[in-house]
């Protein structure tokens, strides 16, 4: 197919001819289209990951040997290139961060029995059954919750307005966050859909503003969540914009400027975190390609560190045991200093760990309260 091989894309380290013995990872991203954002950050922390890994060795001896296919932010293509890495008998795949992607992949993983260790954040995705599908991320069912007490009991919200894009990843979070808001007496009060690649929130903002909400839900992607954030600014609405990860990205503040000073809300992966191992992270990211990573970053980078702890747990390179290993798996930072955080895999490759509750200040992302894990 024509367009499926104007889109791989491969890494440096495939040029030269691939070692025997080594571990063939295939990472299947948004490496352009509307998610470059996304697929590039963890593509460039993938291979910060497997770079430090291989300088100490490898995992079990072998190092890792990677190949980037670009998926241009299509499900179908996606799903063809997943295909075609299946063909390659890899050991793992790594994404899409695409929740739709991800949706129309992970059966393909399923039935060749590779484990996935993807970015999709969409609730839906552990619970189809798939056994082979693992996060790298909270998922919606992880992360609404808390955003919702947070509302209802810290901005002490009676009545919300939803701004959120029609997509597998947004329509999951918006059915989440509806029913932890209802369940804890807080009424939507507008619920506005948007289209991925949005331009133009004008006639958007004047709804939320009519609805003369306590507070703003936005949960777009994060080009649409900077274009929001200006046109909610500039149309003067005050109550507090609350959203999830995507809106106190680093992309976001970067592309929305002063508009986004004010925006909080719930942080499951962030360099400005108060703890010394992902901050150095983000340091070693910013002097290997010059610019701050966001949590699809942080993503790619776990992805390649989780793929080791299980591993080095079987005690040898086995891809049919790989997915068994990784569930159930707790991975301690003293341990293993590249996941960064203590973390719990769950039998349905959801994870546990700490997170955070954030605002943008100054231009900044400032972490205000550390959450613990669910499940201590």
């Amino acid at each position: 197919m024509k367009q499926i091989a104007g889109a791989l894309v491969l890494s440096a380290a495939m040029l030269a001819p691939a070692h025997a013995q080594s571990i063939k990872l295939i990472s299947v991203g948004e490496l352009s289209g509307p998610g470059a954002t996304v697929g590039t950050n963890f593509k460039n922390s993938a291979d910060l990951a497997i770079a430090e890994i291989n300088a100490k060795g490898g995992i079990l001896g072998r190092k890792i040997e990677v190949t980037h296919y670009d998926s241009q932010s299509n499900p179908g293509v996606a799903r063809a290139l997943v295909q075609k890495a299946l063909d390659e008998n890899p050991y793992a795949l790594l994404g899409p961060g695409y929740s739709g992607s991800v949706k129309v992949t992970a059966p393909l993983a399923a039935q060749a029995g590779v484990a996935q260790v993807m970015g999709g954040e969409a609730a839906e995705l552990t619970q189809l059954g798939f056994g082979t599908l693992f996060r790298t991320s909270f998922g919606q069912q992880s992360s609404m919750p808390k955003i919702a007490k947070y509302l209802a009991e810290d901005v002490k919200a009676k009545t919300v307005a939803l701004v959120w894009v029609n997509n597998d990843f947004g329509k999951g979070g918006r059915d989440m966050v509806t029913k932890e808001l209802t369940a804890r007496g807080v009424k939507i009060v507008a619920d506005l859909s948007t289209e991925a690649g949005q331009a133009d929130f004008a006639a958007d903002v004047v709804k939320v503003k009519n609805s003369n909400p306590d507070a703003v839900f936005v949960y777009l992607n994060e080009e649409e969540s900077a274009r929001a954030l200006k046109e909610l600014r500039r149309q003067n609405v005050t109550a507090p914009l609350v959203g999830e990860t995507t809106l106190l990205g680093q992309k976001v503040i970067e592309l929305a400027g002063e508009a986004a000073n004010g925006a909080r809300g719930h942080v499951g992966l962030t360099v400005d975190a108060p703890l010394p191992a992902l901050q150095e992270y983000g340091k070693r990211f910013q002097a290997k390609y010059n610019y701050v990573p966001d949590h699809n970053g942080i993503k790619g980078y776990l992805g390649v560190y989780m793929i080791k702890a299980a591993t080095e747990k079987m005690g040898k390179i086995d891809p049919k045991g790989l997915p068994e290993a990784l569930k159930g798996l707790t991975i301690s930072a003293a341990a293993e200093p590249g996941i960064l955080m203590d973390l719990t895999i769950d039998k349905n490759g959801d994870l546990d760990r700490e997170s955070f509750m954030g605002e943008v200040v100054n231009g900044k992302q400032v972490i205000k309260t550390v959450l613990p894990k669910m499940n201590k």
